[in-house]
Order: C-alpha cells, then sequence, then structure tokens
C-alpha cells in the first residue's frame, strides 16, 4: 500500500533530502533516513548522528554545505546528478525555514529534493 505525502519532519534526511515524497519510502521498499539502519555507508547520516544533529544544517562548523567533505563526497555528487537534486539548497532551506518549513514545502511541491 502506497503511503501519502504528508510534511512530517520526521521525515527530512539529515542531508536535506525529504524521504516523505521519495517514491521507495512512499512504496515501503525504505524506511526514510531516520529508520535507515542499514545506511551506515553514509558519511553525513552517521556525521549527524554523531554529532546529534537532526541535519546537516545545524551544523555550524561549515557555512556552506559544499565546504565539508563529507557533504560533498563524490557519491553524493553522483546520487544528486543522477538525480538533479541540489541537497545543498535543501540544507540551506532548512537553514531559512527550519525543518517544519522545509518538510511543509517538500511534501507540498511533492518533491524529495530541490532541484537544480
Amino acid at each position: 500500500m502506497k503511503k501519502e505525502i504528508v510534511a512530517d519532519v520526521k521525515l527530512v534526511a539529515r542531508c536535506g533530502l525529504y524521504c516523505g515524497a521519495c517514491g521507495a519510502y512512499l512504496n515501503g521498499r525504505c524506511p526514510g533516513c531516520a529508520g535507515n539502519d542499514k545506511a551506515s555507508w553514509c558519511k553525513v547520516r552517521s556525521c549527524c548522528a554523531k554529532r546529534s544533529y537532526a541535519s546537516c544544517a545545524d551544523c555550524t562548523e561549515f557555512a556552506d554545505p559544499r565546504d565539508c567533505a563529507r557533504f560533498h563526497n563524490v557519491m553524493s555528487r553522483i546520487i544528486g546528478f543522477v538525480l538533479r537534486s541540489d541537497r545543498r539548497a535543501c540544507v540551506l532551506q532548512i537553514r531559512e525555514k527550519g525543518l517544519d518549513g522545509h518538510a511543509r514545502i517538500m511534501a507540498e511541491s511533492r518533491r524529495q529534493s530541490i532541484r537544480r
């Protein structure tokens, strides 16, 4: 059974993507970032968990997420290219609008990421 797209801060991935509008999440094939314990390969997820950050938007070490080697690594650039997503814009939007605002905007636009 396919889930509905709803605004939920728990569905904002650590990297800024919105799991609540992802096809894999909606079709029950992925629990989303927060519940995906198998995603130990994700450097962003493990970094945020280690620092108790909800997302990279909480990081004060880097004003621009692109300056962080964990956030802007080869794998993330490939995924961003394939999905045509701009995770950096998502992180900046979270900083500006908060997790609630980001979740609402992404749910309303029915997108998992801001397009490049």
